[in-house]
């Protein structure tokens, strides 16, 4: 959102299958919801907001553009007001700027917590960013109930060696991933989940049939690594695109850096419950020869699941 000298500009930013499950229940549309999605109070009083776009996207995004008239300097309360109608768990990310590009304020909305307010007036009154722990949060989320990531990171995980080789396979899947996230927000790289997805799939397919065939000559294995992470980073940026992090070219480096910070701290702790069970199970000969293969075996199965899911089924 942009507040300049004569109005205010707001692009919201909703996938489509949030959008449909609203017109479904409402029997509404798109330019109605329009209207409902960001609520805007001064002084007690609601800002009228007009429609000026609504379009969608290669990845079943749907943008609406928005303005409303710039108020008198004052407190400026902003809320959705379809939040609370959305899947349980939606998160809406609003940032508000100046026409210069000082922020004003930053914030996580969410069903439970849907409102809040910045002071618009001159540049130099600017509110500071409070969002960091909302996407570090989020961040261990995603990556805590991402079953195919985790399964991906098991996968690469329960045939390393020692301490040094798992270091070095988090390592290049943590900077593969990393990078690709940067650039899918900043929209240098822009593919769509049609393809992002059933490549995630395949990557944990190949993984485990890797497993399965070439338990012994694994000494690549942080270079395939760091190539499907790529993949995968990817697949982390459509959950800030989704929230409309990206779409304004201020803005973008904090939500990034704690969101991505919080998916490093999710992923490092799963790693340091894998490892050492992986470790002590390879102490044991006969239970390393059975618990490999079947763990590999159950990866190959979900991975194909996933990937013919996305790929007929989507």
């Amino acid at each position: 959102m942009v507040v300049g000298d004569q109005d205010i500009k707001a692009v919201a930013l909703f996938h489509s299958r949030d959008l449909q499950q609203l017109i479904k229940n409402g029997a509404s549309s798109y330019p109605s919801l329009a209207s409902q999605i960001l609520r805007l109070q001064h002084g007690g009083e609601s800002l009228p907001p007009k429609v000026e776009r609504v379009e969608s996207d290669v990845n079943d995004n749907v943008r609406f553009q928005l303005s409303y008239i710039r108020p008198p300097p004052g407190s400026l309360t902003v809320s959705s007001g379809i939040i609370g109608r959305l899947p349980f768990g939606h998160r809406e990310f609003v940032t508000i700027r100046t026409a210069s590009g000082e922020s004003l304020g930053d914030r996580l909305l969410s069903a439970r917590e849907n409102e809040f307010s910045v002071f618009v007036a001159s540049a130099s009154q600017s509110r500071a960013f409070s969002g960091f722990a909302d996407f570090f949060l989020l961040g261990i989320r995603h990556i805590l109930t991402g079953y195919d990531h985790l399964l991906f990171l098991l996968g690469i995980l329960i045939v390393c060696s020692g301490f040094f080789a798992a270091a070095r396979i988090i390592t290049c899947f943590t900077l593969a991933h990393s990078i690709t996230l940067a650039l899918a927000t900043f929209h240098v790289v822009n593919l769509s989940n049609r393809i992002v997805e059933p490549l995630i799939a395949a990557s944990i397919v190949y993984v485990g049939c890797e497993n399965l065939v070439s338990r012994n000559s694994l000494q690549w294995r942080w270079i395939l690594t760091f190539a499907f992470g790529l993949f995968h980073g990817l697949g982390f940026a459509s959950v800030l695109k989704e929230m409309g992090v990206g779409e304004s070219s201020v803005g973008i480096a904090l939500p990034l850096v704690s969101f991505n910070l919080g998916v490093e701290t999710g992923q490092l702790a799963i790693a340091a419950l894998i490892l050492p069970l992986a470790w002590k199970a390879k102490e044991s000969a006969n239970l390393s020869r059975i618990a490999v293969p079947w763990l590999s075996a159950i990866i190959v199965i979900a991975g194909t699941f996933w990937f013919v899911q996305r790929v007929f089924l989507a």
